[in-house]
């Protein structure tokens, strides 16, 4: 009888393996790809392969982008409309803290004319909006506009590092790949004025603008540490607890521990009948 108890306990044990090995190899096959957000990084970064692709996503590197995008025009206008998409999706449902504050950091340079007020050229967004704009810097979860932080325009032929901020409000912390998959879109429009009457003289600025890219460009994230849970990625509400029957494995092991009872009850009978 001894030996049907040590058989049933070698039962029990290689029935729970696999289950508890095939939970630990999805957790970490949902952790390889870098480019998806984790609890140690929470961080969206933009990225561009120079041309007219533009992506983010959060991881810090990516050997397909340039370090800078830029476009130059000596006399015309220049328009940025850049929508920098995260790809791949997100492959897990996020929860921003209610209250929290994303961080939008960005480093960008124009040179020409945004508007009249800082070098007295022809262009002004609230008159002639074909010819020049602000820089706008807009936050989508998929179709929908959360948030716009607007720069008003500095000195021509400088850098600028953009820094904004604004609060996550309650009704519109979820963020997924299917609804709301995180998009920044960048626009602006600058006019270059640059003209040569002859081989001695000029007049006028040349049009130019670029953007750094990758830690440059980044958008910092209040991901709640909930979200990370397993209850929340299955579709449950924020920081709630599974119940007994829904824990992974409960079942099996239930089960497994009824064996094991049976095998050591059927092992002392016989005994006791003696």
């Amino acid at each position: 009888m001894r030996g049907k108890a040590v058989f049933a306990i070698l039962v029990t044990l290689f029935m729970m393996t696999p289950v508890q090995a095939g939970e630990v190899n999805s957790f970490q096959s949902q952790q390889e790809d870098p480019r998806q957000p984790s609890a140690n990084n929470t961080t969206l970064y933009i990225w561009s392969d120079g041309m007219n692709n533009f992506w983010s996503h959060f991881n810090n590197n990516d050997t397909d982008s340039t370090e800078t995008f830029s476009e130059e025009d000596e006399n015309g206008v220049i328009t940025i409309k850049q929508r920098y998409l995260m790809t791949p999706t997100l492959d897990k449902r996020l929860s921003m803290e209610v209250g929290g504050e994303i961080r939008g950091n960005f480093n960008v340079y124009f040179e020409g004319d945004s508007d009249s007020t800082d070098n007295q050229g022809p262009c002004q967004p609230a008159q002639t909006p074909n010819d020049c704009d602000w820089l706008n810097i807009t936050i989508f979860k998929g179709q929908n506009k959360v948030y716009q932080h607007t720069e008003t325009p500095w000195p021509s032929g400088q850098w600028k590092n953009v820094q904004f901020s604004y609060f996550v409000e309650e009704g519109n912390e979820t963020w997924d790949s299917r609804d709301a998959n995180p998009l920044i879109e960048i626009t602006m429009k600058v006019k270059g004025d640059y003209q040569e009457s002859n081989f001695v003289f000029a007049s006028g600025t040349p049009g130019a603008f670029e953007i750094e890219l990758g830690e440059s460009g980044s958008l910092q994230l209040p991901i709640d540490p909930a979200s990370w849970e397993d209850t929340f990625q299955d579709g449950g509400g924020l920081g709630e607890s599974p119940a007994a029957e829904d824990t992974p494995g409960f079942t099996l092991v239930v089960a497994s521990a009824a064996i094991a009872m049976a095998a050591f009850i059927n092992q002392r009978r016989p005994e006791i009948e003696e």
